[in-house]
């Protein structure tokens, strides 16, 4: 089956810029079935659930054929000043590449504010019932001239005891209008408002997602803030030491960033998504397959179709933008009858997503705590202990005896043990962490500013080695590198930052002569 992406859907190049910059590298099912659909002028019914990117669907459409008239252009009703919030803040990122002037209209704010907002021109409007109506009914706004009137959430609207509102809106608006009704059932009462107010040619799109659970996965959750959702995965990588794991994320420049941070801190990690080549990927696939890359990063495009029995872990790293991904995702691992572990980091703003996935798929996903610094010590403190008793079970460590004799003139054997342990273990813990407290910032930071960025080329890595080699300071010195377009900033320990400004700044990193200064300390964000 050939796979659609959005550049087959006739979308303007604006409008596809946009959603290529959101990350989306190819249409959910609903928004390749209703795209099309609007895009020929039809009225469409779509029926989906909620988490399957029906603001795209109708969103790309409508600022397609968007012409600017100095009216109204296109009216979205939502249940809930939440949902209208939310709407408006995807439909912006659409419009990004677009002139169109957008306003969240609902109940709780001023109104005053919104009709100055809409006097000096709106293009698209999205808000509840209630509060459209009233500004309808002030003569604020004026739907005679629309081109597209969205339902969204029809049947929670009638739920909610809208009917009236909806159909005194509707009758207020123009008749050549082109409706589009989202729901995710069918009551009857959604059919008599689709029967009497839509065209008769309207097409109902229903897109049913397969419920399925994955019972040889065992799910979890982190609660993390974003700025720590770096150090949450290194942690939890560190404390895991998974053998062959797939950390997925939503986008391709994501994939990227987190590939090269990985990299930066020593794990053996690569990136994979649709940019590459179809050798890349097949290359880089037969790598994690082999065993020589131990963390695959990759957005769901490239992930499809991956098949292989012994990927202990799947973390989302960014949770996905609809419930059939996840269930995708979580697929990768717990195969052939073995059992597997997902793992998703989730803010406070994600919640609701997640509650959508558990709901769905009709499975617990069990939260847990970030590791503390005690629990990667102890993990790592086992794992070494292993290995030495494995060692010791053969013969290979005799020739050491004697070496170790000569030391045990000076110290205890107990005392050098330890003391290899201790060098065994600062060699496998690769992010600096400073706090068993993850949410706590380090007043032994230093935030240094760098006049190099993306534009140059700059990459964590790079950046990392700049600053070792030429201070000729250890790595654990560094912490969070946020790279922007034309600069940089880095978190160092206090006591290297005169080395840093001494021998680094005005030497030339990724072609480029850098300016290095202390800036505000802040946290950076993957």
């Amino acid at each position: 089956m050939k796979t659609v992406r959005f550049s087959d859907l006739n979308l303007d190049k604006n409008v596809l810029k946009a959603i290529d910059d959101m990350g989306f590298e190819e249409p959910s099912k609903i928004q390749a079935e209703v795209i099309p659909v609007l895009l020929e002028g039809y009225d469409a019914i779509g029926q989906a659930q909620t988490g399957t990117g029906k603001t795209l669907a109708f969103g790309a459409p409508i600022l397609n054929k968007m012409e600017k008239t100095g009216n109204i252009n296109s009216l979205i009703l939502t249940p809930t000043r939440e949902l209208a919030v939310q709407v408006n803040d995807e439909l912006v990122r659409i419009a990004k590449y677009t002139s169109a002037k957008l306003l969240p209209v609902y109940g709780g704010q001023p109104i005053e504010r919104q009709i100055r907002a809409i006097r000096r021109g709106v293009d698209i409007i999205v808000g509840t019932p209630g509060r459209v109506l009233d500004l309808i009914k002030r003569k604020v706004i004026n739907l005679k001239h629309i081109k597209f009137l969205i339902l969204d959430e029809g049947d929670q609207m009638l739920d909610m005891g809208f009917i009236g509102d909806i159909e005194a809106i509707i009758k207020a608006s123009n008749n050549n209008r082109q409706t589009m009704l989202f729901s995710a059932t069918m009551p009857n009462a959604i059919k008599k408002l689709a029967k009497r107010y839509m065209k008769p040619d309207a097409k109902h799109i229903s897109v049913v997602r397969n419920v399925m659970t994955v019972s040889t996965v065992e799910q979890y959750y982190y609660e993390i803030k974003h700025r720590d959702r770096f150090e949450s995965l290194c942690r939890i990588l560190d404390v895991e030491e998974p053998l062959s794991s797939i950390i997925f994320c939503k986008t391709k420049r994501g994939v990227d960033e987190l590939a090269q941070a990985l990299q930066a801190r020593g794990y053996n990690a690569e990136g994979m998504h649709g940019d590459m080549n179809q050798n890349q990927r097949l290359q880089t696939l037969n790598r994690f397959k082999e065993g020589s890359i131990e963390l695959l990063v990759a957005t769901d495009v490239a992930a499809r179709g991956i098949d292989i029995e012994d990927v202990s872990h799947v973390i989302n790293y960014d949770l996905p933008q609809d419930t059939e991904s996840y269930v995708h995702r979580i697929g990768r691992t717990g195969r052939a009858k073995k059992e597997g572990v997902a793992y998703s980091l989730v803010t406070s703003k994600e919640y609701p997503m997640l509650k959508l996935i558990q709901r769905t798929t009709k499975s617990k996903i069990k939260r847990k705590e970030i590791p503390t610094i005690d629990d990667i010590f102890h993990s790592k403190y086992r794992s070494i202990v292993n290995r030495a008793k494995e060692a010791l079970e053969k013969d290979d460590y005799k020739k050491f005896v004697p070496l170790v004799s000569k030391l045990d003139e000076d110290y205890s054997l107990v005392d050098i043990s330890a003391a290899l342990m201790n060098l065994l273990y600062h060699k496998e813990i690769s992010f600096d962490y400073s706090k068993n407290d993850i949410g706590s910032f380090s007043n032994d930071y230093t935030r240094l500013f760098i006049s190099v960025g993306q534009m140059d080329r700059l990459k964590p890595k790079v950046l990392v080695r700049f600053l070792c080699s030429n201070a000729q300071i250890s790595s654990k010195s560094i912490g969070d590198i946020d790279i922007m377009k034309k600069f940089s900033f880095v978190n160092v320990n206090k006591d290297v930052v005169r080395p840093i400004l001494q021998h680094c700044s005005g030497k030339i990193l990724s072609g480029r002569r850098a300016t290095i200064q202390i800036s505000k300390p802040k946290h950076s964000r993957i």
